[in-house]
Formats: structure tokens, sequence, C-alpha cells
């Protein structure tokens, strides 16, 4: 009797370890624990875009006055407005998913829009 109540006890030690160790296999395989997420959730990075590329364009309207009001040029104006315009649709962009996309449209438009005010503007 006192043989198969010890066995009956390591059968359910092992039965127990077993599906311990069942449990840290699924964790381990799932990654980090369900419900934390690593980065930001789609709504938050067009968010984020939205945000950016508004004050960018507020940026861009600030420097358009104090551009035009230092040298009145309609090269100025094209210039900045083709960057304001391109900062509206950079949100329009976001606001439809397509962040990556506006991400590389607003870095590369601000950069020739910069390089052109430095180049082409007198």
């Amino acid at each position: 009797m006192r043989g198969s109540q010890s066995t009956r006890e390591s059968q359910e030690f092992q039965g127990a370890r077993e599906s311990q160790g069942d449990q840290e296999v699924e964790e381990s395989l799932e990654g980090p624990v369900s419900g934390q997420r690593v980065g930001l959730t789609p709504r938050q990075a067009r968010r984020i875009r939205i945000v950016l590329a508004s004050v960018l364009m507020a940026a861009m309207a600030v420097v358009l006055v104090l551009r035009l009001a230092s040298r009145t040029s309609v090269l100025v104006v094209g210039v900045y407005g083709a960057a304001l315009v391109l900062c509206g649709v950079v949100i329009e962009l976001s606001r439809h998913g397509r962040t990556r996309l506006g991400t590389w449209l607003l870095g590369i438009g601000l950069v020739a829009a910069l390089a052109a005010d430095w180049l082409l503007l007198p």
C-alpha cells in the first residue's frame, strides 16, 4: 500500500512538472506576454505622422512669411507653397494608412524644398 501511494504521488508530481514545462514552452513560443505590443500600433503611427506633418506645415508657413518679408518673389511662394501642399498630402496619406510612403515623401520633399531655397533663391 505504501509503495502504490508513493508511486501515485511521484506520478502526480511528474505530471505537474510536465504540464509546467508545457506552459513554459508555450510562453516561449508566444514571445512577450499577450496584450503587450512591441513598438507602435498602426493608429499611433498614423497619429504621430499626422501631428508631425501638421507641425512641419506650420513651420513652413512661418518660414514662408519670413522669406516674403525679406524679399518678395514668386519663386519663394512656389517653393514654400509646394512644401505646404506636400505636408497636406502627407496628412491625407497618413489618414488613409499610407504612413511609410507619407514619411518618405515628407522627408524627401522638405529636403528638396530647403535645397531649392538655398540653391535657387537669391
